[in-house]
């Protein structure tokens, strides 16, 4: 049987069982981490004179510009607060649940595989 409905062969079987813990893991600790840089970056919008291209600054700015800066020619400052990052972290948060939370499409397929238990 050929398909999406065909089973998987047990070579295939073995080695989703041993791909998705780490990439669980993986996808969880990077989404959980993104979410924290974005926070930070909605605290610093309270502070506008600090410099996002200085010192340590500069490790939050790198990971999170690339999105924020088309974000904010789609979404105007309400009350001259930049609110992208609030946008980035309902987003982020939802795609963390949408993948790997407790109902996510990942944890399920390692249900499933009895990778987790029940």
């Amino acid at each position: 049987m050929t398909g999406p409905d065909a089973p998987l062969s047990p070579d295939s079987l073995a080695l989703l069982r041993q791909l998705l813990p780490p990439l669980h893991l993986s996808l969880g600790l990077l989404l959980a981490g993104w979410t924290l840089l974005f926070l930070f970056r909605i605290v610093l919008t309270w502070y506008p004179q600090v410099d996002l291209s200085r010192g340590a600054m500069r490790l939050l700015a790198i990971p999170t510009e690339p999105l924020l800066a088309p974000t904010r020619r789609l979404v105007a400052p309400i009350g001259g607060v930049d609110v992208t990052p609030v946008i980035w972290v309902g987003l982020i948060s939802l795609l963390r649940e949408i993948l790997v939370g407790q109902q996510g499409l990942i944890t399920q397929v390692m249900l499933k595989l009895s990778v987790l238990p029940a």
